[in-house]
């Protein structure tokens, strides 16, 4: 069993005083008491029912209203904020339900956090997790799932699946004279807005989520539902107008989200117009000096720049069998005079970028070289909870990669009578570089992942994946990739996965028309004044985020504290941990200057009776005068 030993110091200003009635017109025993979210008392007599539960504070306040027991608590979904009072519960009586979709994050939410994570792992995007279970097991008593019926005390509440903001969530419709109230939990806040992006985010670019969130407001619309009562925010009286243009809304989201081009379609048979086939087979040539592979459905990563006398620079090397690199480059030997890689520049951290390139650098003796901000990313991927790491390739022997140079943004090198640039290119990922110089007369720009497709199309605006998961404000990512782009000017651009892109002007600039449009559409969306805090997963952060401490001894960590606003910012973080590991402290609290970053020292402690196993460890943020609860989590694992 699993206990706090932590408690948040909440600021008087960021609780309610007392539980209020919802509308006293609508039912005189339906009650609002929020937390780090809304929960929703109906009572009868001295008996309760609560569709949610938030830290639990509403059962300290149940006797104003005459209530004396807590019968049954429905939960509208899983998140931390909706449960982490959850332990309050134990021994009352209370029986605890759940969406049947939902009952393994209660009950096991050891299972949705891994210390080795990978591609596939059940509701992650590439390794980075979507789901936020709550860092202790909540035994569920009942489960529900579509259309089942619900009764006590003469209610009748409807079930219904509305996943989008959750994988499983269900909204529970009560009957109220001839129509329905809904307790909707996070499928839409008042003003139709989304109360998290980064829960809505299930894949890498492919709107599984959206879809699913489409198809829940769509069902929710054909209901004749006088009131929805959400998770957070205000009442939504006659909603019906607000989920129809919540819904167009997200119509219109997802046509600028879903990749900018054909990704399941045509674009397996195209690459480029650029490039001609060779002697050596799958290898194309660009210009006299620049090669690449090329293929139908085949997506490597791998750019290699010749020089007249036989030395090369390799951009990216993922994705590939290492026979297949041997006999590759073996063919350059015999063909085009290669003799030796003088150096493997990485372009981002995805680890389909560098996969193969310890095995290349040490076949070679060639350096591998990057920007300095990919350093801690590359090699310590189980520091950081984001998407594509190396590890999650699963590749025996390369679970992060030393680099031999690290370059500031704007450096400059010079090479066999070239010279090259590196900048701090960010777009899918913040942890990106561009290579740029002077290619057979050509100024050519080695750019990653961020941008794709056939610049003679002019319906594709060349962008890739959106993820939030990749650390990847728009500000920080695409918009500046594209601002970027936009001056270089480059005459060609050799993509990652052996995209190369040629007379690219007005497809960066149809690529930059639409990092605004995407970022406006966010906006619209967003529950935040500031839509960043609302989109990115990592504004409250530990680093490292898995540790690993044997029963006795302890780590610190760094809680990286990030303020978007225009204004100095408060925090108040409680960090709540489960039995047998300590906090010092167990309260942080301090100022963020406007636009700014902090970190903040947290020594994790680990008890010589701990029981050996991996646990989930929680900040519970307040935010100035706002409580947002346990969003934020790490992992510890416990070794004997």
């Amino acid at each position: 069993m699993f206990l706090i030993t932590v408690l948040a110091l909440i600021s008087a200003s960021a609780i309610a005083v007392k539980l209020k009635p919802v509308d006293k017109q609508l039912d005189p025993d339906l009650f609002l008491w929020t937390d780090t979210c809304n929960a929703y008392v109906l009572r009868d007599g001295e008996a309760a029912l609560l569709i949610d539960l938030g830290d639990g504070s509403v059962l300290d306040h149940l006797a104003e209203i005459g209530v004396k027991h807590v019968e049954y608590v429905l939960f509208t979904h899983h998140h931390r904020e909706q449960c982490q009072g959850s332990n309050r519960l134990s021994g009352s009586g209370a029986k605890i339900c759940a969406p049947e979709a939902e009952k393994g994050f209660f009950e096991h939410p050891e299972d949705y956090r891994k210390m080795k994570v990978r591609l596939d792992d059940p509701f992650t995007v590439y390794g980075a997790s979507y789901v936020r279970p709550p860092i202790q097991p909540i035994p569920i008593d009942r489960t529900f799932k579509s259309e089942d019926v619900f009764t006590w005390h003469g209610h009748e509440l409807r079930c219904e699946e509305t996943p989008g903001n959750s994988p499983g969530s269900m909204t529970y419709l009560l009957k109220h004279n001839s129509r329905w109230i809904a307790f909707s939990g996070d499928v839409m806040l008042n003003g139709a807005t989304m109360h998290t992006w980064f829960d809505t985010e299930w894949d890498y670019g492919y709107g599984a989520g959206i879809q699913a969130l489409q198809k829940s407001v769509s069902k929710l619309s054909q209901l004749d539902i006088s009131c929805m009562l959400p998770s957070h925010g205000s009442i939504i009286h006659e909603p019906r107008e607000q989920l129809n243009h919540y819904s167009a809304k997200l119509h219109h989201l997802e046509k600028l989200y879903v990749r900018g081009y054909g990704v399941e379609g045509a674009s397996n048979a195209y690459q480029d117009k650029a490039s001609t086939a060779t002697a050596i087979k799958d290898i194309a040539q660009v210009s006299p000096h620049l090669f690449k592979f090329k293929r139908p459905d085949f997506w490597p990563n791998f750019g290699l720049i010749l020089a007249d006398n036989g030395h090369a620079l390799v951009v990216d090397c993922g994705l590939l069998d290492e026979k297949f690199i041997n006999d590759s480059l073996q063919g350059m030997r015999d063909k085009y005079g290669l003799k030796h890689i003088d150096a493997i520049i990485i372009t981002h951290m995805h680890g389909d970028h560098f996969m193969e390139a310890p095995y290349l650098s040490k076949k070679w003796g060639s350096p591998i070289w990057a920007l300095q901000n990919m350093a801690d990313v590359c090699g310590h991927p189980e520091w950081f909870d984001y998407a594509a790491s190396i590890q999650s390739y699963g590749k025996t022997g390369v679970e992060g990669i030393h680099f031999d140079r690290l370059f500031k943004s704007g450096e400059t090198f010079e090479w066999e009578g070239y010279t090259f640039t590196v900048d701090w290119m960010p777009g899918q990922t913040e942890f990106a570089l561009c290579l740029h110089g002077q290619i057979d007369g050509r100024k050519v720009a080695f750019t990653g992942d961020n941008i794709f497709g056939d610049p003679d199309d002019e319906s594709q605006t060349g962008h890739e994946a959106v993820v939030a998961h990749n650390s990847a404000i728009l500000e920080e990512g695409y918009i500046y990739s594209a601002e970027y782009l936009h001056r270089l000017k480059p005459d060609i651009m050799v993509g990652g996965h052996s995209f190369v892109m040629d007379h690219p002007v007005k497809f960066i600039e149809r690529f930059r028309k639409w990092s605004y449009e995407m970022r406006d559409v966010f906006k619209s969306l967003s529950s935040e004044k500031d839509y960043r805090r609302w989109y990115d997963p990592y504004w409250v952060r530990a680093q490292p985020y898995r540790v690993s401490v044997r029963r006795g001894d302890s780590v610190e960590i760094k809680l990286n504290v990030r303020n978007f606003d225009k204004a100095k910012q408060r925090h108040e973080i409680a960090v709540r941990v489960p039995t047998g590991i300590r906090s010092e402290p167990g309260v942080i609290t301090g100022e963020v200057e406007r636009s700014a970053q902090s970190a903040l020292p947290v020594r994790i402690r680990v008890d010589s009776e701990a029981q050996p196993g991996v646990y989930l460890i929680a900040f519970d943020v307040t935010l100035d005068a706002r409580r947002y609860g346990e969003w934020f989590d790490a992992v510890v694992e416990v070794l004997p």
